[in-house]
């Protein structure tokens, strides 16, 4: 048991997509404008990332070493793919706020780096488990930073104003986030090596 909730917290700490293992920069830049923004963002790639693990695992057996990486972003695609109507069904204002960086899922290193590092090479359950630490982790950073950049950017957090004026618009811009960016995974890496 203890092995396995290892499993799920390294994907928040030791192994953190965001702050750690400095993947996935693209939807961390772009889509943490705000805390809401940061955390539909996780929660897609999360969705994407434990169904893709449970597949892979599943697959990669019978699936000749030639044509591994061809299969898996197929595997993510078919996933996106569901993952992005669902979205236009159940949630358009969601989709519409996301839109171009749904089916850029497809490509996110995170995704392709955890089939081809841990799926590929575990059982279901425990590459079910690192898709939700690695999902979780990543979820958790991109609301850290749409947190920040929205505090600092307009004086609000999940839309809620508590702040007066509008802030700084350079939080909310793309030299923001890379500020907030980087004042996070050195604050997060100070953290993570005093526990």
């Amino acid at each position: 048991m203890a092995n396995k909730l290892s499993i799920i917290t390294k994907g928040l700490l030791k192994e953190n997509p965001t702050f750690v293992l400095v993947l996935g920069m693209c939807p961390t830049l772009a889509t943490t404008t705000s805390a809401m923004n940061g955390l539909e963002m996780g929660l897609a790639t999360m969705f994407v990332l434990i169904l893709s693990n449970i597949v892979i695992s599943l697959i990669a057996p019978i699936v000749p070493d030639k044509v591994h990486i061809p299969v898996y972003i197929v595997v993510i695609a078919t996933f996106v793919t569901l993952l992005e109507l669902l979205m236009k069904a159940y949630t358009p204002d969601v989709y519409r706020t996301l839109g171009l960086f749904i089916p850029l899922i497809v490509v996110n290193c995170i995704i392709l780096g955890r089939a081809e590092a841990f799926a590929s090479k575990n059982g279901l359950l425990d590459s079910a488990l690192d898709g939700i630490g690695i999902g979780i982790g990543f979820t958790l950073a991109l609301t850290a930073i749409g947190i920040v950049r929205e505090i600092l950017g307009s004086g609000a957090v999940f839309g809620w104003k508590f702040l007066p004026g509008d802030g700084a618009l350079a939080f909310v811009m793309a030299p923001g986030a890379f500020l907030v960016l980087g004042y996070l995974m050195v604050l997060f890496n100070k953290i993570a090596k005093k526990q």
